[in-house]
């Protein structure tokens, strides 16, 4: 891959192609196989068991953390996943709420929609289902959900206030999210930060912790905890994405140069 020119519109092209080419099965931004995906999986939080109960190949490898943990779901609630892949967290959702429970799924792209239907008829999980759309404008009526989750997919949209202010207007009063991001505690070389390549990588496009966490309070989101913070470089190790290395080794880089900068938060917050 080439270093291209980082704009709104080549971001959200790159991210889709990189991830359509995921849900293809081809070799275009794929990091490992089945059984490194599941060790990468369980480095950054998920537990074996769940992994194991998953429909077809529901987890691609992609996340940063194991946000539906940390919702504390009960039977018969609604609860969003914004871009919901293969369907890894939607279908551990849907355990939890059980069949008279929802789990709506939204994502961008048509090829992880496809992917994601077909493993939620594998499963006959009638529960859940995904719709087709963008985070800023989410296709999701105003206080219709009482839990929304994410895992490691808004630090990729250009607009992450649009996301924010998405969130608070569809979950009900009361309503909770639990969310896993990238999220950096130190400023990245320039050359990194200019690369699109980082960014659909889940680097460059992450904000400062402060800068995250101050939009989250500008959408109306005063208590946020942290749950669990990890080094995700570290958490990642030699299964690292490739468009992640591409862009150090343009830059000059090993990831361990920018060691500790690039953290995997999950975090927590109830709409009041």
């Amino acid at each position: 891959m080439n270093a291209k020119t980082k704009t709104s519109d080549t971001i959200v092209d790159i991210v889709k192609e990189r991830y359509g080419s995921i849900a293809e099965g081809k070799s275009f931004g794929t990091c490992c196989g089945g059984s490194e995906r599941t060790q990468l999986a369980v480095g950054v939080g998920y537990d074996r068991a769940d992994l194991a109960v998953l429909p077809g190949d529901a987890n691609l490898g992609l996340g940063c953390g194991a946000p539906v943990a940390a919702l504390e779901l009960k039977p018969g609630e609604t609860v969003l996943d914004l871009g919901s892949g293969a369907g890894i967290d939607a279908f551990l959702a849907a355990r939890e709420v059980g069949p008279s429970g929802h789990v709506i799924g939204v994502d961008m792209t048509p090829a992880m929609l496809a992917k994601a239907r077909a493993n939620a008829a594998r499963a006959g999980l009638s529960q859940v289902e995904f719709r087709e759309g963008r985070l800023e404008s989410l296709p999701v009526a105003d206080s219709s959900v009482d839990a929304v989750t994410s895992n490691c997919v808004i630090n990729l949209v250009p607009d992450k206030a649009a996301v924010f202010a998405e969130i608070a207007r569809v979950l009900k009063p009361q309503g909770r999210f639990a969310i896993s991001d990238i999220v950096l505690d130190g400023v990245l070389p320039q050359s990194v930060v200019d690369d699109v390549y980082a960014y659909v990588g889940c680097i460059s496009g992450a904000l400062l912790r402060a800068d995250y966490l101050a939009m989250l309070q500008a959408a109306g989101f005063a208590s946020v905890t942290i749950a669990k913070d990890i080094d995700y470089l570290a958490a990642a190790g030699e299964m690292l994405d490739e468009p992640i290395l591409d862009a150090l080794r343009r830059a000059g880089m090993k990831p361990s140069d920018i060691a500790g900068k690039v953290r995997s938060i999950t975090f927590r917050a109830v709409k009041h």
